[in-house]
């Protein structure tokens, strides 16, 4: 398992410090403290931290000059600054000085974790390593040598160094988000911070606060100014994953950023520069979406100066023995198996399937089959026994819910079924119960409360998906 993310709090006052240790702690963050601004400055600059959360008003270094002289050593590291309301403008000076972001005090603790949470996801995407070829020690890689992925590292090493927009195009799980950090991990920018967004991810009346931030007031639920991800982004490169998501709305507000170099966060009148670099991706086919007005062609051609096309893996098979090695030793400590091992046999028979969700199902697959051998050799009985309980084709999965309804309903109209409605919410309540465990890192507490139900019900499902946490 990684490690637990390390974060750094630099408060004075004994009683905060108590309650933020005990909330950081039950999210399973190591949680450092320090009581001073040089002290805190000193921490930070010996030890490798993924955050560092500093108040304000502290005795000696305030907080804001401990973010100018942090930022100066240690540009990638996120910080954020706890404030109070009537501070709001050395926020915003904290944050032009490269603050990640603030909390104005009082908060609530849902939103300091939400922030917490954003920050140390920014912290690994820049801190860890994606190699690039053969399967190395990093966990995170782009791993063939095909004739199609070597097209892909030589153009990620022309453009890397250049200010060019770039769209990087492919089938859901071809690894479309390890390019984007591969070119900013070899960019100039590499010292400045590289933010991520899914904009399918975000509901589309969060989604432009979320990018340009807003003023306090600008609509309901809106009670503190906040700066976007692009503020956050700035000097540094902005990801928007699933550009092809977004409304025509935020798309002609993106147009204005990316062309007039600054943001205007919603219900304010003062825009604000920035300089970042855009790189985006998407699985659409943006030209049909062109066609039916469904994507601005203007934004179109500002964001794909460069064009990068990533195979499906079933156009790139001869990779697979390796993917499997590299996903084998990326998961062999967590599970607790020594030098594990899969018979050529097996491996041949991974090579014949289609792989409709690409590296990102393999990989989930290869996770299956290590637990399943345990640390015996990974045979092809074992290999079918996983693909056996993936019940439906993860191409159905994959599609939309109202074509999958319209599928399901089309088979049961033929009579191939009677159980259209109980497939529909175990493909559902799969994909979401095996996300979030995977995104709380194993944590059932944390799973559980983003999903809405108690850490019984959760576990539950686990077990029904073969995701036992005991296992897993």
């Amino acid at each position: 398992m990684k490690p637990p993310a390390k974060i750094l709090l630099v408060e004075d006052d004994s009683a905060i410090v108590a309650i933020l240790r005990r909330v950081l702690a039950d999210e399973g963050y190591e949680v450092w403290i320090e009581k001073a601004g040089d002290a805190g400055l000193a921490r930070a600059k010996a030890d490798p931290f993924d955050v560092v959360i500093t108040d304000l008003r502290m005795p000696g270094m305030n907080g804001l000059e401990l973010v100018r002289k942090l930022h100066v050593a240690r540009p990638r590291l996120p910080i954020l600054m706890m404030t109070a309301h009537g501070t709001t403008g050395t926020a915003i000076e904290a944050t032009q000085s490269g603050a990640y972001d603030y909390l104005l005090k009082p908060f609530e603790m849902p939103e300091m974790l939400k922030l917490v949470a954003q920050a140390v996801a920014a912290s690994q995407l820049m801190s860890e390593p994606v190699q690039i070829g053969a399967a190395g020690q990093a966990r995170d890689a782009i791993v063939g040598n095909s004739r199609a992925m070597q097209s892909i590292y030589k153009e990620i090493g022309r453009i890397a160094a250049t200010p060019v927009s770039v769209l990087i195009r492919g089938e859901t799980g071809t690894g479309k988000e390890l390019v984007a950090r591969a070119i900013y991990q070899h960019s100039n920018r590499v010292n400045a911070p590289f933010v991520a967004i899914n904009c399918a991810a975000i509901p589309e009346t969060l989604l432009e606060s979320e990018l340009f931030g807003h003023e306090k007031g600008a609509f309901t639920g809106a009670e503190t100014r906040r700066i976007g991800r692009f503020e956050q982004a700035d000097q540094g490169t902005i990801f928007l994953d699933e550009i092809g998501d977004m409304t025509l709305g935020t798309q002609v507000k993106l147009m204005r950023v990316l062309q007039e170099k600054n943001v205007q966060r919603l219900g304010g009148k003062e825009p604000t520069p920035v300089d970042v670099r855009v790189i985006c991706a998407t699985h659409r086919d943006l030209e049909a979406a062109i066609r039916q007005n469904q994507f601005r062609e203007d934004l179109y051609y500002r964001i794909s100066v460069v064009v990068l096309h990533l195979p499906p893996l079933r156009e790139r098979k001869e990779d697979i023995p390796d993917l499997v090695r590299f996903f084998l030793h990326k998961y062999s400590a967590d599970f607790g198996v020594e030098n594990p091992a899969i018979h050529p046999d097996a491996v041949e028979f991974l090579q014949t399937q289609s792989w409709p969700g690409n590296v990102r199902e393999l990989e989930n697959v290869t996770r299956k089959m290590l637990l399943l051998a345990k640390s015996y050799t990974i045979s092809v009985e074992h290999v079918r026994s996983v693909l056996a309980k993936i019940n439906l084709p993860v191409t159905s999965a994959e599609k939309s819910l109202q074509a999958y309804a319209d599928e399901l309903m089309a088979a049961a109209q033929r009579g191939e079924l009677t159980d259209a409605h109980a497939r529909l919410h175990e493909t559902a309540d799969r994909a979401l119960f095996s996300r979030a465990i995977e995104m709380a890192q194993g944590n059932q507490a944390k799973a559980a409360r983003w999903l809405g139900i108690s850490r019984l019900t959760l576990r539950e499902k686990l077990i029904q998906f073969g995701l036992h946490p005991g296992q897993e």
